[in-house]
């Protein structure tokens, strides 16, 4: 569909008629040409302003007419297209600390670490978020953003991949990454708060006591969704052998409690099935409904005018030099 942003500007369509009609046209005050005679005596001729030829009237008439329609910026209006209508904004807070390191978790029928198998879960559930926004923090000792939020999923989960155990430190600042999610995630809707923190510890070093920083986030309607993972101690390990775990250090009732205080859940992960559960639950419990958006693309078409009017004037010039030229 064509349409004219600036309409009001076909106004000016009659201006030139207007000027021409009551614009008074110059007075010839002398003679035009002096013709000397032999006998002494001359002869004048005056000659009368004549109007411009019919093609130069149209030439120029037809470029003020694109002129006009090509300030008044045409554009062409495409088809209504619906834009997705859910979406999510996540930060996720994965656990790099040294305990991170101990291969008590099974993955295609080999034993590996646990954050290997964080990798390889949280990367399938990242990459099937097309059309929300995540952000990647992670935290030893320490907490940094890996990844502000962002569309950019290939990013996220490539920085997934490339973190390394102990990058930040061997210990566990649980109450430094939920700080440091809430200072990333206040300048959102409240509705889109989220932050889905996952360890294998208990928090023994930052400067935030996750409690007081779970009651932080709460005033801040920022919903904490809490994975404790590790597995049991003496369960079935690989090719039916036992193998002895570390996860009495988990502090499931700190991160229940976190969850709790914030309208989140807590969860409990021992083996690669149960993670990948969880997951698909939080992908559940994130999703928000929005009201589907309309967009018509648009594309200005004032260019096409102005080049007919910019060709009219040269052909009005061309015209005029062969006139010239045939006189």
């Amino acid at each position: 569909m064509l349409s004219l942003q600036w309409p009001w500007l076909l106004v000016l369509l009659p201006l030139p008629l207007m000027v021409w009609r009551w614009w008074a046209p110059a007075q010839q005050t002398r003679a035009a040409l002096f013709m000397p005679l032999i006998d002494g005596n001359s002869v004048s001729a005056s000659t009368a302003p004549g109007r411009p030829a019919l093609l130069s009237l149209l030439l120029l008439g037809l470029c003020w007419l694109l002129l006009v329609l090509a300030a008044a910026r045409p554009v062409h209006i495409g088809q209504p297209l619906e834009l997705p209508g859910k979406g999510r904004d996540l930060f996720l807070a994965v656990d790099i600390s040294g305990s991170m390191n101990i291969e008590d978790m099974v993955l295609n029928q080999r034993r590996v670490d646990r954050l290997t198998m964080v990798k390889s879960v949280l990367g399938d559930f990242i990459r099937q978020r097309q059309g929300d926004r995540l952000g990647l923090i992670v935290f030893g000792s320490h907490a940094y953003v890996q990844a502000p939020l962002t569309f950019d999923l290939l990013t996220v989960s490539r920085l997934l991949q490339e973190t390394q155990i102990g990058f930040a430190g061997q210990q566990t600042a649980i109450g430094d990454a939920i700080g440091l999610a809430i200072k990333r995630l206040t300048d959102n809707p409240v509705e889109h708060r989220t932050l889905i923190l996952l360890t294998d510890g208990a928090s023994n070093a930052g400067t935030l006591d996750p409690r007081q920083a779970s009651d932080l986030a709460a005033s801040q309607g920022i919903v904490i969704h809490t994975i404790a993972f590790g597995g049991d101690p003496a369960s079935g390990g690989l090719f039916g052998f036992s193998m002895r775990h570390n996860s009495s250090d988990i502090d499931e009732a700190g991160l229940q409690a976190i969850a709790e205080a914030t309208g989140g859940r807590f969860f409990r992960a021992r083996n690669h099935q149960e993670l990948v559960d969880i997951y698909h639950t939080l992908d559940q419990l994130a999703r928000r409904e929005q009201e589907a958006a309309v967009f018509r693309p648009t594309m200005a078409l004032f260019y096409l005018p102005l080049t007919g009017a910019m060709l009219c004037f040269l052909l009005f010039i061309a015209s005029r030099r062969l006139a010239g030229a045939a006189q």
